[in-house]
């Protein structure tokens, strides 16, 4: 059985808490991890790249020397993409490279991250996640307590006083229960999770 440490506001243990089985427990699947995160980083792709083929860039309209006799390769235009100021060969074009995955292998690989982590004793929970106004120095001080680095800390609800005190130091991301992302979780040291919170995504996504 999986378990997590609890800790309150002031950084100290006041506990231990067993995690779910089915969501912290299972035998991580790393093919789909790597699936979902590929996903993920194609979908975040903007493909804007743009590039002119011959048939776009400007003049080349004449041909450069006539066909026969010259001793030269025969040539139809100076935008033939042998020639400098040519245009591109398969010029890359806007386009869209997102793709979508099955619900069942997002859902296994988000468990297999999940469960990777608690097997690293990489969660930690805290009793009563909530800060009373916005302040960086606060949340900073709460991480550096809980020996947390690159984290990520996962709130019931969208809490605007813990984004906005910990958007500012850097390799921290806020995100809630119900929006969990594989790419966050593989890419975080630790998971740092309001005891709601925890309740949820094990009602969740057990």
């Amino acid at each position: 059985m999986a378990k997590a440490n609890v800790f309150n506001m002031a950084g100290q243990q006041v506990g231990e808490i067993e995690l779910s089985e089915a969501v912290f427990g299972i035998e991580p699947n790393q093919a789909v991890v790597h699936e979902v995160v590929k996903n993920h980083l194609a979908n975040c792709r903007q493909g804007t790249q743009s590039a002119l083929t011959r048939a776009e860039v400007s003049g080349g309209g004449k041909k450069p020397w006539r066909q026969k006799g010259t001793g030269h390769a025969r040539q139809g235009s100076t935008r033939a993409p042998q020639w400098t100021h040519g245009g591109i060969v398969f010029a890359p074009k806007p386009r869209d490279y997102s793709y979508t995955l099955n619900k069942k292998v997002k859902r296994l690989a988000l468990k297999s991250a999940l469960s990777a982590k608690a097997a690293e004793g990489a969660v930690i929970v805290v009793d009563g996640l909530k800060l009373d106004e916005i302040k960086t120095k606060t949340m900073k001080g709460l991480l550096d307590n809980l020996g947390a680095t690159k984290s990520v800390v996962i709130t019931p609800e969208v809490d605007d006083i813990v984004v906005k005190s910990s958007r500012n130091i850097p390799g921290v991301v806020t995100t809630t229960a119900k929006i969990l992302s594989v790419y966050d979780i593989v890419n975080a040291k630790q998971l740092v999770i309001d005891k709601a919170a925890l309740a949820i995504i094990e009602e969740v996504y057990a």
